[in-house]
């Protein structure tokens, strides 16, 4: 039970100079890392969005690194939800 406790969804809407710095890519490497599984898009409004499922310490550090991103980056605003994990993903991809 404890198991399926710690895995978790996270969703970030990431908003700033976030786009045309590497931060998709960033971002894949960071999850990729971290064990996690899910996507990262580029938003229309110049945004990016992540959603991730894995271990919760795991989406905590994945959350922290949103704050600041890759170099180049400059966020302004992390929006954040979490949710049960629905498995729905069974790797981390970069999505257009």
């Amino acid at each position: 039970m404890k198991i399926a406790e710690s895995k978790a969804r996270l969703s970030l809407t990431i908003s700033g100079r976030v786009q045309g710095v590497g931060f998709r890519a960033t971002a894949y490497d960071e999850a990729r890392s971290l064990g996690l599984a899910g996507w990262v898009r580029n938003l229309p409004g110049g945004g990016v969005e992540i959603v991730a499922e894995g271990k919760r310490e795991n989406l905590e550090m994945l959350l922290a690194w949103a704050h600041s991103g890759p170099p180049g980056a400059r966020v302004v605003h992390v929006q954040e939800e979490w949710a049960s994990a629905t498995g729905a993903f069974a790797d981390f991809r970069i999505r257009s």
